[in-house]
């Protein structure tokens, strides 16, 4: 007859069940692959989440307490993004319906979920928000990126989508007698260093065959700062954001733009990054709002009243918060940025094995390898690009439709007579080595133009390109200014075949021995002579 346990038998062989499962538990964990895969997992949740109670993982839909704000919108529903004062967010608070989540957001209506923008114009602060979750998603350029990813390692930031080209919102301003870039040598430039400006003034001494080693920066704070600083007088030159280009050159009697991202079209791209392990809670959701800031950016760039209704949000809703600007003012931002799309996407992480352009990854490397010569990492490479960009967003996204497509190339009208004298912005000498009465291109030549001159050219895709033959005072004039054009326009060819840019973008000059830079009395003058000048002009 089979006795009943008593209620101490029934106690101890529970005790004795939970313990060998403790022991079990613990062994897996500390044994086998998965149970190490479960373990890192959770400490990368608990190092996301901090000490906040608000963190990430309330997005995760990991079985945290549901709460509601004024939206009536579970907090777990929304997707915080930290974005500056900018109009190049445009598109994803277009479809949002404003800055605020709410149940009118088309984000909400065909994905279940809305975002809140939280302008965050500090960048410290910025920073500092992001680390400890309160915004999920932030900004940065992807120039810039590399001066704090590395810094950012425990947080394992990736590179989610790019959101747009700057096109004209970043701009130098110069005073009274400043013509190009090389008249800056020896001069006091304001900028905001590590920033999107910082960036723009590199290229643009790098077009001019300068470092910075060649002027004299004076750090500010930010943008902002630099644009007041240009204007009591302080400096001789200013890399500000707009509106503060227009406003300076108002201020200061004389001065202009030198140059600004409408030409310099292909430098500053702004993106949106998260930490690793949010995407991996969070990739279906974030998947889709991808899809539908694409789908924004797509009506804004080919609706007028798409155009109308975004600018009427961004000048609503920065007015609420400080930035009072009129609806044609931000229309008028809005046309100084090139909001990307999908097709432009798949471009900026080198998922389309036809597009020659600038690419998310060559922007990195290239400004990676500039910050770190520069010694503004730490002394640290920053994390090498396969390590911070996520492009399956971009690859699980399907939009069709020509609205969706890349940016076309810039058409450019047919060169002119003017073309050949119209002053140039910046001048790079190239020296390309032919054979004595040639003007063929070798391997070697192909190389230097690949290093030397195709980056510049990709960057300033916006800008004409005036490329000037020239040669030694050896031989007769006439046959060494044919010579010397042949030899320019082979260098044209080449880029034109190679990189697929448009033909007419091209200015060729054969100068012959004409505008010699040194003495030909010696072979070391003539070397220098014999060279290939690259020029930008508008």
């Amino acid at each position: 007859m089979a006795r009943r346990l008593t209620t101490f038998s029934k106690l101890l062989m529970t005790m004795i069940i939970v313990g060998a499962l403790v022991v079990g538990g613990k062994y897996f964990l500390d044994n086998t692959e998965a149970g190490q895969d479960i373990k890192s997992q959770t400490e990368n949740v608990s190092t996301d989440s901090g000490s906040s109670s608000n963190s990430s993982g309330s997005n995760s839909n990991s079985g945290s307490t549901t709460s509601t704000n004024n939206s009536g919108i579970p907090s777990e529903d929304i997707i915080k993004v930290g974005v500056v004062t900018w109009a190049g967010y445009a598109a994803g608070q277009y479809f949002n319906e404003g800055f605020e989540p709410s149940k009118q957001s088309r984000f909400y209506k065909d994905y279940g979920f809305a975002l809140e923008f939280k302008v965050l114009d500090d960048f410290v602060a910025s920073r500092e928000a992001w680390k400890s979750n309160d915004v999920d998603l932030l900004w940065q350029t992807v120039d810039a990126f590399p001066t704090e990813s590395g810094a950012l390692t425990s947080f394992n930031p990736v590179v989610l989508f790019q959101a747009d080209w700057s096109r004209g919102g970043d701009a130098i301003v110069v005073r009274r007698g400043i013509s190009n870039v090389s008249d800056l040598r020896g001069k006091k430039v304001a900028v905001a260093e590590l920033t999107p400006s910082h960036s723009f003034l590199l290229w643009m001494l790098e077009a001019a065959g300068m470092t910075q080693d060649d002027i004299e920066i004076v750090a500010q704070a930010d943008a902002i700062q630099s644009a007041a600083t240009f204007k009591s007088g302080q400096v001789d030159a200013a890399v500000v954001w707009s509106p503060d280009d227009v406003l300076s050159v108002k201020a200061v009697p004389g001065s202009r733009i030198l140059e600004s991202t409408k030409s310099a079209s292909n430098i500053i791209a702004d993106v949106f990054y998260a930490k690793r392990s949010y995407v991996n809670n969070n990739r279906d959701r974030l998947q889709k709002l991808y899809e539908g800031w694409m789908r924004g950016a797509a009506e804004i760039n080919t609706s007028a009243p798409a155009r109308q209704k975004a600018a009427e949000i961004l000048s609503r809703e920065f007015a609420e918060r400080g930035t009072a600007l009129s609806v044609q003012e931000w229309s008028d931002l809005l046309g100084n940025v090139r909001l990307v799309t999908h097709g432009d996407n798949k471009n900026f992480f080198g998922l389309n094995s036809n597009y020659k352009g600038v690419t998310g990854e060559s922007l990195y490397n290239r400004m990676s390898n500039v910050y770190f010569d520069l010694g503004h990492t730490g002394g640290k490479r920053a994390p090498a690009w396969g390590q911070v960009n996520f492009p399956s967003l971009v690859m699980s996204t399907t939009l069709t439709g020509q609205e969706h497509f890349p940016e076309k190339s810039k058409e450019f009208a047919t060169v002119t007579k003017a073309d050949e004298t119209k002053a140039a912005i910046a001048t790079k000498r190239v020296s390309i080595s032919f054979r004595s009465g040639e003007f063929e291109l070798d391997e070697n030549s192909k190389y230097i133009i690949d290093r030397d001159m195709v980056p510049t050219a990709k960057a300033f895709s916006g800008a004409r390109i005036r490329i000037e033959g020239n040669t030694d005072s050896v031989g007769g004039r006439a046959s060494n200014v044919a010579l010397s054009k042949k030899r320019a326009q082979s260098v044209a060819n080449y880029l034109i075949e190679t990189y697929n840019m448009p033909k007419n973008r091209f200015v060729v000059v054969g100068n012959g021995p004409d505008k010699p830079v040194a003495s030909n009395d010696t072979a070391d003058g003539k070397a220098k002579n014999r060279r290939t000048d690259f020029e930008l002009i508008h």
